[in-house]
This record gives structure tokens, sequence and C-alpha cells, in this order.
């Protein structure tokens, strides 16, 4: 993983020492709220529903060992014992103290890490694929890109102060785990028909009130132009965003209105004054921060499946988690194997500062010291030998972090919403729980097979309600809390067979007590109709959605238009 030089250390530290010193006069009285607002969100501290939230970034979701250890620390030391993993592959705290937040920087410094960037009107955390470097379809390793654009963006004083906030996902597999489409621009990893490293470019995709799927807007840039074109891309939006309404300031609305190939032919007529200048890469540019992400030394820790074979056919429960949790490794002999955060009873995405704790333990026993995060909220080992997998399971089920349920209804991704959020509508985490429970039979789930719900508690959608096979927006009604359905979302990744959907919404809300009777009822319409072993969002692509919506609103379910839902 890429490690600080002296000029990273250098600019951290400063970051810290300026900020300690405004903490300092807010605190003094000497700066307004208005005045010290700009200067904390751009240290990533938000003041949230009942303390403020400190979201830290984790470049493309890599962890070292260390590092991990010192998020947990962070969550026991100044929080309330846990921290909150995101679907951008940070992690959020809902408990700290104003008055600690220059400490909490400094000691993430002490490990390479900040919040620089994690909020404000600026490019935010660069995301990528959680098996990156390791997935057997793999094209191209897309960390040494993704770290290009980390160092290239932050700081950029001409992107300092965007119309909006602004995120980029980059993919290098076949198979899309970032929801890359879904970002302000996304990046394809792909090498042309001699071989050449290049990228398709989208740009404008985004969820929120105006959910789109980005278009192409370059069907193949080399790798060269990466910055040089992204910068381009951006100036065109610096320029022309609409700053007078917030709620159409994001790029996706300006490439609406222009349209795709007017928007393309800016940027490229934006890109031709730059395009061979100072930012166009090189290979000893890419050679250099290539050799942070070189492959460990697999040779000097032989590995094969002997033991692992052995114990998937004595005992079912390991074969059931293994099923669902390990996944497939480009060297012989290891796997990737994912950490479940979603145990019923427990917040989608928290961990304890023990389980941290524990999960670093076990990069350095079963792995290189590496851990990564996903988009769906769970956390990665990508080098474990298959034999010692059993091992491992055995102490992830004591911790609580083996529930094998990768993929399926209950590994539901949520937003914090109304119980942390100043910005929720309703609240996510009490509906997740509800599901949870109502569907808390491995066998049944297994039954029902994949199935992705996503919860966001308000039209900002972090919780990427838009992309579940069965999403779910929280909304507000006269002081009350109710909840919308989708269904047939995909976000790129194969559980929606590599293409990505907006979800359609079936009808009315429903209230928070209905919930787990409108999930029980979606379910068996799909149990009902599906063919052989389709799965969900098959039956939806193949049906639509009206025997669903016929099938939730045929009988008394209390919605926001009235008493009972009709079809």
């Amino acid at each position: 993983m890429y490690v600080y030089d002296q000029v990273d250390r250098n600019l951290v530290n400063e970051r810290v020492a300026q900020y300690r010193d405004q903490v300092r006069r807010f605190l003094a009285g000497d700066l307004s709220e208005d005045e010290f607002r700009p200067l904390r969100l751009q240290n990533g501290l938000y003041i949230q529903r009942h303390a403020p939230m400190l979201r830290v970034a984790i470049p493309y979701g890599l962890l070292s060992a260390t590092q991990l250890r010192m998020l947990a620390s962070i969550a026991r030391r100044y929080d309330r014992g846990y921290g909150h993993f995101t679907t951008r592959q940070n992690i959020q705290y809902n408990w700290p103290r104003l008055e600690d937040s220059p400490d909490i920087l400094a000691d993430l410094a002490s490990v390479e890490m900040h919040a620089i960037q994690t909020s404000g009107n600026c490019v935010r955390n660069i995301t990528s694929d959680e098996f990156a470097g390791v997935a057997p379809d793999e094209v191209l390793d897309p960390r040494p890109l993704a770290e290009i654009l980390r160092q290239w963006s932050t700081f950029h004083p001409e992107f300092a102060f965007l119309p909006r906030k602004f995120k980029i996902a980059v993919n290098g597999a076949e198979e899309d785990r970032a929801a890359t489409a879904f970002h302000d621009i996304g990046l394809y990893l792909r090498r042309g028909p001699a071989g050449e490293v290049g990228m398709s470019v989208l740009v404008g995709g985004g969820m929120g009130r105006t959910p789109i799927v980005g278009p192409v807007i370059r069907e193949f840039l080399p790798w060269q132009h990466m910055n040089t074109y992204i910068e381009a891309v951006l100036r065109v939006y610096n320029r022309y965003g609409r700053r007078d309404n917030l709620y159409k300031a994001r790029i996706k609305i300006l490439v609406k209105a222009l349209g795709t190939e007017e928007f393309a032919r800016q940027v490229e007529q934006e890109w031709a004054l730059t395009k061979d200048g100072p930012d166009t890469l090189t290979d000893q540019e890419l050679a250099r921060v290539s050799a942070h992400f070189a492959a460990p030394d697999y040779g000097t820790r032989l590995a094969d499946d002997v033991e692992f074979n052995r114990h998937l056919s004595k005992n079912a429960g390991f074969a059931r988690w293994a099923g669902r949790a390990v996944n497939a490794h480009r060297i012989p002999g290891y796997r990737a194997v994912v950490l479940s955060l979603k145990k019923t009873g427990v917040p989608p995405g928290d961990a304890t500062a023990e389980q941290m704790d524990l999960v670093a333990d076990w990069a350095e026993r079963f792995g290189f010291g590496e851990v990564r995060v996903s988009h769906e909220q769970n956390l990665i080992l990508p080098d474990v030998r298959a034999n010692d997998l059993f091992t491992l399971w055995e102490e992830a089920r004591k911790a609580g972090l083996a529930t094998p349920n990768l993929g399926l209804l209950t590994d539901i991704i949520a937003c914090p919403g109304g119980d942390f959020c100043s910005l929720a509508n309703a609240k996510s985490i009490p509906i997740a729980e509800a599901i949870q429970r109502r569907f808390d039979d491995l066998d049944f789930l297994h039954d029902i097979g994949e199935l992705n719900i996503n919860i966001s508690g308000c039209m900002n959608s972090c919780g990427h309600h838009h992309a579940g096979h069965i999403g779910i927006l929280g909304v507000d009604k006269d002081g009350e809390e109710w909840y919308q359905i989708s269904v047939g979302g995909a976000d790129g990744s194969q559980a929606g067979r590599g293409r990505s959907a907006i979800g359609k919404v079936i009808g009315p809300s429903f209230k928070a007590d209905d919930m787990p009777d409108v999930i029980s009822r979606l379910v068996d319409i799909y149990l009902e109709k599906r063919e052989a072993e389709e799965r969900f969002i098959d039956t939806v692509g193949r049906l639509g959605i009206a025997p669903f919506k016929s099938g939730v609103y045929g009988s008394p379910l209390r919605t926001r238009e009235g008493a009972v839902a009709n079809a």
C-alpha cells in the first residue's frame, strides 16, 4: 500500500496544527459558527443530531493492520467504542467531542491517515474494488491510478470549491464492485486492441433526487491522460455547474441539461488546451506509485486446499459460510474473505473497537497485514491461505463477524439515518433490524437466494437505495416517518448481472411497523413467480413491477395516502 514520504507527512501534520488552532479560536469565541463551518467541514467534521460526526478517509478502501488498530483506538478513546463503515469505503465516528477532534486528527496522522476532503464541495475519497490486486477477473489493478488521482486531487486549489461534492470511482475488473456508474466520474480500466492500457470514462452518474446511470463520454482514454482529461471535466463543471440551486448543482444535472454529446464536446475542447501539458502522466510516475502496490511474496507461504476441502466436506456450518464469504484468489491456495458486519441486531456497517483489533490481528496472522473496506459496508481479508480458513471461521464466529449472509437479504446496506444524521427524514437502522429479525433464518435466506436491500434515510441516498434490488427510502409525512419502496435496482456487480439500473417505485409509502410485512410480501411474490434458479433481480427484469405492486397493495397496509393500500 502507499507509504507517505516526508512531503506527505509534513502536509498532513501542518493541516492538523492549522485545524487545532481553528478549533481553539472557535471555542474561544474568536470565530463565529459561520466562519468555523467551512473550516471544520474541510477536515471531515459534521454537526449531527446529537454530537459531531467525524468522517475519516480510507483511500480506495485499503487499510494496514496498524491503521485499523488506530481506528479501534480512536473508537475506544474518543467515541463510544465503535465505528461505522460507509458505502464509500470510509469510516465515521458518531460521538466524538469537538474539543477532541484535533487530537483525533493527530492520532490519524501518526499512522498516515486523515479526514481531508471527506466533506465539502471538492473531490472526495477515491473509491475502488475491494478485491483489487487479488481478483481473478481483474484486467488491471486500479490502485496505482486511484492513488495518483488521490494525490492529484488533494488540496487542488482550482477544485476546492466546486458547485457541489464530487465523487470518483475506478474499476479494473470485469465485474464492477464499486458502483462505478453511479459516480460523478467513473473509470473502467481496460486494454485496447494492441494491449495498450486505458479507460472508459463515464460522467454524470449519481443517486440523490435525480438518480442517473452515468453515460460514457469517452470510450477509450490512454492512461497517460487521466489527470488532464479529468481536469478538463472538472473545469467545464466548475465553469457551468449551477451554484444557485443546491439540488441542481451536481455534475449530472449539467450533463443532462447540455446533453451527453455536447458535454463531451466541451470537455474535448477544454482538454485540447492541456492534453500534453505537465500533468500528463509518465511511465516513471506510474512505476513510482505502482511499486507501493507490489504483490506480497506468496512464494514464502506455500499454500494448497487440502485441509480446506477436508473441513468443507465435514462441517456444514463452515461450508455454508465459505460458500458466501470466501472468494476466489488469483494465487492458487489463497482466498479473499469477507467478514460480515451485518449480524442481526447490529447496525449495518458498525464494528466495535474489539472487532477491529481482532481483524487487524487476523490480517497479520492469516495474511500480509492488509484489510479492505467494501462498498457493501463489510471488511475483507484479501490474502488468506485456504488451509487457514477453518481456524479463521471459528474465531470470526466468536467475534460476530461470520454471519453467512453475504449477498443475501439480511446483508443490508444502510446509512445511519435519523438516529444520527441531521439531514435524514426517517430512521434506517431500526428498519434494517426489523427486516433482519423477520428473516433471521439461514435456511430460508439461502432458499430466497441473492437479494440486495438498500436503505436511505433521505433523498441524499447515502444508503444507495436506488441501486438496491429492493430499495427503501425514508420520507417525512407531516412529521411522521414513512418508507417508499422501489424494486429492480442494480449497482453493476454480479449480483445485478453486471448491469447498473435505477429501481422503480412501486407505489405509495408505508409506515415503519409495516416494513417487515412489505418485504415479506415482495419475497413471497418472487418465490411464487420465479422460474428455476432465477434470482429476484431477474424475476423483476422479466415481469416488471406490476405483480409486485399488486401483490403488496392488494390487501390492507397503511400507506401515506390512506389507511388501506390498493393496487
